[in-house]
């Protein structure tokens, strides 16, 4: 792989891709090469399924990322570069600043040459970078929604056969299952859906299977939503835009996904200029943002990457899509969170959030296990008192001696 080596060049910014299209075979060689000094490495990671720590590949390696995971906190502090930065944002900022892009293809059902199951960030890093390194995977078949890349764009092709490491469906408790429900609740036939991660929408996917006419748009599609469009509760009918396409731009979830997904091409992978961009979202009616917080206070404020002191998490796509369903004509902009932390002992409703992700003006609903607090439009009291009445029981009376 004397190639590879002579690509990268002291003091470069490479990208990787990440989520489930991490070119894992690739970094593995990676690992073992004598790199050159002062490479800054960019990701976009997601815990649990990315745990390269790219400052352990020498002295100098630089890692900027826009969302903490576990494997990170461990990183060399000096090294580790944490953006907070928007999705949609971090597209724009990929446009100029990458050198080298390193990603993951694969072939489809008739041997084109396609991207992986995430696309987040792919165009704008190819309009930035002038070498391109792909590790082909023939382990799997490409979406067939999944955009084509031109062979002529990729400077080296290193090919693999690694399985697709699977996102696992979380389990749903008791709790999220009592959540999931009150969401679901707040669906209506037509509406165009955006979830998130975790077991509650797990849970809330769950429990539309009495809707019709479901629309999807969004940063994933999980096997919840591949069960919802094989069932035909979600068809996007009623999508005036992207109308009979499920718009994602990442597969996360088990084998089964990856294989459906490759003869199934009315799931569409798009860039986060147009998954998470607030001037397409608001062509589409009633459309329906769930996400969820570390923490909400008082005022509406919330608060999805920051607990204990430090930064958990990143800002990530939540406040794209918050904002844009306040763009769209019926959509609905919503919250779901467990009322406590720690095994019951902390309330996730707090006086004053320990840091702002989301302003109190993006919300219009937060949902507990206790119920639906509909903040839209309400006064400071009136938000605070409607909040307080979702918080676990036993601290709603100190959570009034705040008013």
């Amino acid at each position: 792989m004397a190639d590879l080596n002579a690509l990268l060049q002291p003091g470069q910014r490479v990208f990787v891709g990440g989520s489930s299209n991490e070119p894992t075979g690739l970094l593995d060689h990676l690992r073992d090469q004598a790199l050159p000094a002062d490479l800054e490495f960019i990701q976009f990671p997601i815990g649990g399924l990315n745990d390269v720590d790219f400052t352990a590949f020498n002295d100098t390696a630089r890692l900027t990322t826009f969302f903490m995971t576990p494997t990170l906190r461990e990183a060399d502090p000096e090294r580790l570069h944490f953006l907070p930065m928007q999705m949609r944002w971090v597209f724009d900022y990929l446009a100029s600043h990458v050198d080298v892009a390193l990603l993951q293809v694969a072939r489809d059902r008739d041997g084109a040459l396609r991207l992986g199951p995430n696309v987040d960030f792919v165009d704008a890093v190819l309009r930035s970078a002038d070498t391109v390194i792909a590790e082909l995977n023939h382990s799997f078949v490409a979406p067939a929604g999944a955009p084509r890349i031109n062979p002529e764009r990729i400077d080296l092709v290193f090919e693999t056969e690694r399985p697709l490491t699977p996102y696992g469906t979380p389990a749903v408790d008791e709790v999220a299952a009592q959540i999931g429900a009150h969401v679901a609740g707040l669906i209506r036939d037509g509406d165009c859906l955006q979830t998130g991660i975790g077991a509650i929408p797990a849970a809330i996917l769950s429990r539309l299977g009495d809707k019709n006419d479901l629309g999807l748009h969004g940063g994933l599609v999980d096997d919840g939503g591949m069960a919802l469009i094989k069932a035909g509760n979600v068809n996007g009918s009623c999508k005036p835009m992207d109308q009979g396409q499920h718009i994602t731009g990442m597969a996360l979830g088990s084998h089964e996904l990856i294989e459906w997904l490759a003869d199934t091409p009315s799931v569409v992978f798009r860039g986060a200029d147009h998954t998470h961009e607030v001037a397409a979202i608001r062509q589409l009616p009633n459309f329906v943002s769930v996400n969820s917080a570390v923490e909400i206070d008082l005022f509406g404020q919330i608060n999805a990457e920051f607990a204990g002191g430090r930064q958990i998490s990143g800002t990530g796509g939540s406040v794209d899509f918050m904002r844009a369903a306040k763009s769209s004509p019926g959509g609905r902009s919503i919250v779901a969170m467990n009322a406590t932390a720690r095994r019951g002992s902390v309330s996730r409703i707090v006086p004053k959030v320990e840091l702002v992700t989301a302003l109190r003006t993006d919300v219009d609903m937060v949902v507990t296990e206790y119920g639906v607090a509909d903040i839209k439009n309400k006064p400071l009291r009136a938000r605070a008192e409607a909040l307080i009445s979702i918080a676990a029981p036993e601290f709603r009376a100190e959570l009034e001696a705040q008013l």
